[in-house]
């Protein structure tokens, strides 16, 4: 924060829209970014129609101190989103000013806002949301120029999808389980999840050895926030801060988990992204009916580690408890617990009196006062 108390990113957010503080609108919701959206008179829209409004952009910047959930494959969102334009339609502009290249901000409502989770998804959406798959499984890892940050040790070979499935579970065994045990020890304990939640995991979901499918570029984050419905009815994707190369299957797991569809609904989109994926690359549906299910149980797992350290942040407010919050986020980590019961090989799920004692009990070992 500034002296005044207000953020660096909302001052530079203030200075780019030409010191009218009253423009900028911010901060978005967004767990890794602190986002503004800021007018852009000189990047102009329609040339020929002066009362088109102005364009509108994203300036944001990483919070600190955040922990990631995910591996990020590319180092740069921005610089990813540049090799995919032409490539990926629906996907946001990029505006130079300056030195700075900035994403427009789509403007329309998310998915969500319209369509919350569990409720159908209409037709002409999941049409294009086809559409989305059809041409993120048509780029290949070969014909993506985009410089990435993790090191090749760490990327399985093309079509390797156990290898590819071996490095998620490493990242969330090592990066966000091993790294923060000084943090959380305590509380995964008490909700018995330990070292030994990933042997079981491993020998659940990669063990048993998945099919090899080529591999395509995967967004990885595709749920109803962030697809963006415009005036007009077309989708838009934001967000690919979590894009990866890998199985295309995973990116159907994980946009499943996300979406919650009605039961039928999901059935029918499983069939026509098979029919999809097969036509744009044949392979791509291997093993799909033993394979998928192991993916969407990688995925109820992984929810677990998520849910508990974003539940703390959540009730550890900086300044006191959490009451009003607390049985809605006990309710949730009971729930994700109780989905990943048998990937993490839990005898027993703690019932939700056992979940909500361990959250406060968590607060409390750290010296926080609870009124």
């Amino acid at each position: 924060m500034s002296a005044e108390g207000v953020s660096p990113t909302r001052e530079r957010a203030v200075r780019m829209s030409g010191g009218d503080a009253s423009a900028v609108e911010g901060p978005l919701e967004g767990y890794h970014h602190e986002t503004y959206v800021i007018p852009l008179p000189d990047a102009a829209g329609e040339e020929d129609d002066e009362d088109a409004a102005p364009v509108r952009a994203k300036c944001r910047a990483p919070r600190g101190g955040l922990l990631w959930f995910d591996r990020r494959c590319f180092v740069s969102e921005e610089q990813l989103l540049a090799a995919l334009q032409g490539r990926i339609t629906g996907i946001p502009d990029l505006i130079e000013v300056g030195e700075i290249r900035l994403q427009r901000f789509i403007e329309g409502r998310t998915l969500g806002s319209r369509y919350a989770a569990g409720r159908t998804v209409p037709e002409p959406v999941v049409d294009q949301i086809l559409d989305l798959f059809r041409q993120l499984i048509g780029v290949s890892p070969r014909s993506l120029a985009a410089e990435r940050r993790c090191v090749p040790e760490d990327r399985a070979e093309d079509g390797d999808c156990a290898g590819f499935l071996e490095g998620l579970v490493r990242f969330v065994e090592e990066r966000v389980y091993q790294d923060n045990l000084a943090s959380f020890e305590e509380l995964f304990a008490a909700l018995g999840v330990d070292e030994d939640s990933f042997r079981a995991l491993r020998k659940h979901v990669v063990v048993p050895g998945l099919a090899e499918r080529p591999f395509s570029l995967l967004h990885a984050d595709l749920h109803r926030e962030n697809f963006v419905l415009d005036p007009a009815g077309r989708l838009w994707t934001i967000d690919w801060e979590l894009a990866m190369l890998g199985d295309p299957l995973y990116d159907l797991a994980t946009h499943l988990y996300l979406m919650r569809y009605p039961d039928h609904q999901q059935e029918r989109l499983i069939e026509r992204w098979c029919a999809v994926a097969e036509e744009v690359r044949p392979g791509s549906t291997e093993g799909r009916r033993e394979d998928l299910p192991r993916l969407l149980d990688f995925k109820r797992a992984q929810s677990v580690f998520t849910d508990v350290i974003r539940a703390t942040e959540i009730l550890d407010t900086g300044r006191s408890f959490n009451w009003r919050r607390w049985p809605t986020e006990a309710m949730r980590v009971q729930r994700v617990l109780t989905r990943a019961a048998v990937p993490l090989g839990l005898d027993e799920v703690p019932n939700l009196r056992t979940v909500a004692a361990a959250l406060l009990d968590w607060y409390r070992l750290r010296g926080r006062r609870t009124s």
